[in-house]
């Protein structure tokens, strides 16, 4: 009796081992293998991540080559990699199907080929939507939701255009001659017109092999590794000193490029709600905030806003901008008693004989706290202090035309949007409708938060 209790026992344990050790989803446990023969845990039916509490998710910090990059409708930048992804320039990986559930739908996703969103504004059907590539089929996606037909053989899509790509990018009219779309696989680099559907197809071995393709601010970049080049889309010319550790300029990673030091890496930050300098737009539409040796731009909404090295623009001010102010398709900017002119374009040029005074070039003397000129005006306001004073960019030479007492102590930058005059004071800004009324009112506006709503970050 004994024995065939002990018998028993073996086998009640045997069998519990067994289908212990098969259990999907198990922590601990061997998961057995995906499709493609890659370790790592199974797919199901449900979206959304493994059901595994102890799944690591990578560190694009550690120096990983992505799968591609692009941005959304809504100007946030996405980086994938296998089945992850990260939001924005910083922040941790996570599933790539908790933001695009439809992928696993039709195909249980461990990675994606190239991805771009597209820019074509005379066919809105299409504009900024996201495509992805896989194998030979392509995914088009708006507002995170598959569109309706999708997905699709690649070369029903984009005619001409191989299977199993390396990366992709948009390029729109001015920067390619028409609008475009960039497709890399090897060395070959395929210009596909998104109008007549036509190909170019180019051969640019310098580049390497571009695992990811982003568009900018107007720039474009291979990526390779965890390294990039900047390219030209038309040519694929590559200027400066390249590859450049993608580290130090597309995230925030400890000992890398701005982490290095805390404090630089908060002046930064557009959501650190550390006071700005000045802010300020040009002719062309673009806004600009400056802080310390940084300075933030936004091109457009779907672009968002981006920080960069006030010198790798202006390289003669290098940092702590006075005032900022456009007028004329030039750029003014007031540092040290000086006033630099630039000529605005893609890149900013110096205009020559400057830097002057600011008696010379404006008339006035002092420190200055914030200046700016409204659209379609040639007054410019200066402020100092509690005072603005009103000059007439068009007389010669230049003087104070009017002086008028605020009811602030002191400003930190001030701008003139189509319709509204904004005024910045540490964290938040106050809205007036005129530089009038500005003068006038004695009743301080409901003010606004600088990070959350012209920003753009959470509360």
């Amino acid at each position: 009796i004994m024995r065939l209790l002990f018998q028993a026992l073996c086998l009640c344990l045997a069998l519990a081992y067994h289908h212990e050790d098969h259990h999907p989803g198990k922590p601990g446990v061997h998961q057995g293998a995906h499709h493609d023969g890659h370790h790592g845990p199974p797919h199901d039916d449900h979206h959304g991540p493994p059901h595994d509490d102890h799944h690591k998710h990578p560190d694009r910090c550690a120096g990983i080559e992505f799968d591609a990059i692009t941005p959304d409708e809504k100007g946030n930048t996405f980086f994938f990699k296998g089945d992850h992804l990260w939001k924005g320039f910083t922040g941790k990986a996570q599933f790539l199907n908790e933001s695009f559930h439809e992928l696993d739908d039709h195909h249980h996703l461990d990675h994606i080929d190239a991805a771009f969103r597209m820019h074509d504004e005379e066919d809105p059907e299409d504009h900024d939507h996201i495509f992805f590539f896989l194998n030979d089929k392509v995914y088009s996606y708006y507002n995170h939701t598959l569109e309706a037909g999708f997905p699709k053989d690649i070369h029903d899509e984009f005619p001409g255009i191989p299977d199993d790509l390396d990366a992709a990018v948009e390029c729109p009219k001015g920067e390619c001659q028409t609008n475009s779309v960039l497709f890399f696989k090897g060395s070959h680099v395929y210009h596909h017109d998104l109008k007549t559907h036509a190909v170019k197809e180019k051969n640019w071995p310098h580049l390497g092999n571009c695992t990811a393709a982003f568009r900018w601010l107007e720039r474009y970049y291979c990526f390779h590794g965890h390294s990039f080049t900047k390219f030209n889309p038309v040519t694929g010319e590559v200027k400066g000193d390249y590859p450049k550790d993608a580290r130090n300029y597309f995230m925030r990673c400890p000992g890398f490029g701005h982490g290095k030091n805390d404090s630089k890496r908060d002046h930064i930050e557009r959501c650190s709600k550390l006071p700005f300098d000045e802010f300020t737009s040009d002719d062309e539409g673009r806004s600009y905030a400056f802080r310390g040796a940084y300075f933030l731009r936004l091109d457009t909404a779907r672009d968002g806003w981006h920080a960069w090295p006030i010198d790798s623009a202006w390289k003669e001010v290098h940092s702590d901008v006075d005032a900022v102010f456009s007028w004329d398709h030039k750029l003014y900017i007031i540092k040290d008693g000086k006033v630099y002119i630039y000529k605005t374009g893609q890149h900013y040029t110096l205009v020559e004989g400057y830097p002057k005074t600011l008696k010379e070039e404006l008339g006035v003397e002092g420190e200055v706290d914030a200046a700016f000129v409204c659209a379609k005006e040639h007054v410019v306001h200066i402020i100092q202090g509690s005072k603005m004073l009103d000059v007439d960019l068009t007389a010669t030479p230049r003087t104070v035309v009017k002086e008028w007492t605020l009811p602030y102590k002191h400003i930190d930058g001030a701008m003139c949007g189509a319709d509204k005059v904004r005024v910045f004071v540490g964290p938040e800004y106050f809205e007036y409708e005129s530089p009038q009324l500005l003068a006038l009112g004695r009743i301080k506006p409901p003010p606004h938060k600088i990070s959350v709503d012209l920003l753009k970050c959470e509360d």
